[in-house]
């Protein structure tokens, strides 16, 4: 089953699932250093939620489609490629506490895309071991480049990843 992913950059992460358990009837199904995930079976949805700055407003991080396998991380790639779209790739990352294969895109308005399959669990936000809150796994969505110029990347302050 494929769903859609929304990561959220939220100020107040415990007020946030507060809201989204009562929201969707369901606690989170991964909860870490500043970081929750839900995995919504109705309607089928992957909500993450990645702590922000204080005070800050609630905002989009990015959006995302979970898949099964990395056959059909595989398979998006071709056919986001097919369709002219710069893509950029990113295989057996660590990123949200989960290796990763993914596949990025942006859209018209620049907002960022990923479909990612997760392959594990893991220990760490990113790449480098989580030290006092963590470290940003993916500090900005990825520049994406196939021969034309680059997309330029929205910064976003948490991680841009689907754990």
């Amino acid at each position: 089953m494929s769903r859609v992913q929304l990561a959220l950059n939220v100020a107040d992460l415990e007020g946030s699932v507060a809201f989204y358990s009562k929201l969707f009837g369901v606690e989170p199904a991964k909860r870490r250093p500043g970081y929750a995930n839900f995995a919504i079976a109705e309607p089928p949805l992957k909500l993450v939620l990645i702590e922000g700055e204080p005070g800050q407003s609630t905002r989009l991080d990015h959006l995302g489609v979970e898949v099964e396998t990395a056959d059909q991380v595989a398979a998006a790639t071709g056919r986001l490629k097919e369709a002219g779209l710069a893509t950029f790739e990113e295989n057996d990352t660590s990123c949200c506490y989960a290796l990763q294969d993914k596949v990025w895109v942006h859209g018209p308005g620049r907002e960022p895309w990923e479909v990612y399959v997760v392959k594990a669990d893991a220990d760490t936000l990113g790449n480098a071991p989580v030290q006092g809150g963590g470290d940003a796994c993916c500090a900005s969505a990825p520049a994406v480049t196939d021969g034309r110029p680059a997309v330029e990347a929205e910064a976003t302050a948490g991680c841009a990843c689907g754990g």
